[in-house]
């Protein structure tokens, strides 16, 4: 049992303990204010109070074992009925055979020594203790609910902080300065070698930081309007990398149509090349390919693996795009989408499908 589970048991104990002492207190009160100085009375209140504390502890337990909670308004409410009818009369039941003896033997009083047990009386007794048991029900789901409702509120907020953090850090990284300080050295070297290739390379950079700028607004785009960002970028990593990279796509003119989340294929080249083909002197070969079948977009980037690579992908391009999906690091799975990263061979294997 976690530390977590057995605070919140304590808890619950000292709670529940403390509720049903006042129902006891009061019970006595009303008892003999109306029945009298009756020693039988007190033995009834305890026995009946005793009773309740351990069934309400029992429907508390077997209701969070069998996920009474997960169910909806109309399963929750028939089975707490039920376990109220149950308690009830076994709280009666107990009460009866303590009761009994005690009056035999002369061990308690009540007037005339004898107790009221004709078919109204003992319903009587059963309406009024599972009354009191529903009360403590409908508290206890109420707070449940309640809790839930709250801890689903601060998960939600979060996951949205969570999101925002790996934005912005996304967005850092996308401007990090080794980027823009490579792609400036490269144009400036270009300026007096090859001026066209230079307003070429402007251009393509231009769009790229446009791009990682506007990124945030939330809307999903178009493989199509994907690629062409991918293109940019591609073009100005290639004056950097010049002979060693080496670009091959294989993209299904029926996929450019498919939606995705913006980035989500920028950050898969842009992971290929800063962990595998910026690791090789002589660079590498990097594949992307992108098909759309029975309504699921399938991109697959490629890179050469580095001999010491994992495929446990925990880097803010990769984490922001499981963000994007709605996707958890293990399983990297969720309803818009699957992500995973393998190794085959000497080469490590980016697979993405999202629904569409």
């Amino acid at each position: 049992m976690s530390e977590k589970r057995a605070a919140r048991d304590t808890g619950f104990w000292w709670r529940n303990s403390a509720v049903w002492l006042v129902y006891l207190g009061v019970s006595l009160l009303l008892g003999v204010t109306y029945g009298g100085h009756w020693s039988g009375i007190v033995l009834i209140s305890v026995m009946v109070t005793l009773s309740l504390w351990v069934g309400s502890a029992f429907i508390r337990g077997y209701a969070l074992r069998h996920d009474w909670l997960q169910r909806d308004l109309l399963g929750l409410t028939w089975r707490l009925l039920l376990a109220v009818v149950i308690v009830a009369a076994a709280a009666q039941v107990l009460t009866a055979a303590a009761l009994l003896p005690a009056l035999a033997w002369d061990w308690v009083q009540l007037p005339g020594q004898r107790a009221n047990y004709r078919p109204a009386a003992v319903f009587g007794y059963w309406f009024n203790t599972a009354i009191v048991l529903s009360v403590w029900c409908a508290l206890w789901t109420g707070r449940r609910a309640l809790q839930r409702a709250r801890h689903s509120e601060m998960a939600q907020l979060r996951a949205e902080a969570q999101r925002a953090t790996l934005e912005h850090q996304a967005l850092r990284a996308r401007l990090n300065p080794h980027f823009v300080f490579n792609a400036l050295n490269n144009l400036r070297a270009l300026i007096n070698e090859d001026p066209a290739r230079a307003r070429d390379m402007v251009t393509h950079l231009s769009s790229t930081l446009r791009h990682a700028l506007v990124h945030t607004d939330g809307g999903w785009v178009t493989l199509a309007e994907e690629w062409r960002v991918v293109q940019d970028y591609l073009a100005v990593e290639a004056i950097h990398y010049e002979g060693r990279l080496r670009v091959h796509t294989d993209i299904d003119p029926a996929a450019l149509s498919a939606r995705l989340p913006p980035m989500a294929l920028q950050l898969l080249v842009e992971n290929a090349i800063k962990h595998g083909i910026a690791v090789y002197p002589g660079g590498g070969e990097l594949q992307v390919r992108a098909q759309c079948e029975c309504g699921v977009l399938r991109l697959e980037v490629g890179n050469p693996a580095a001999p010491q690579t994992t495929t446990e992908g925990h880097g803010i391009g990769l984490a922001y795009l499981r963000a994007q999906l709605g996707i958890d690091a293990a399983p990297s799975s969720s309803s818009r989408g699957t992500f995973r990263l393998e190794r085959q061979g000497e080469r490590m294997l980016a697979h993405l499908e999202i629904q569409q």
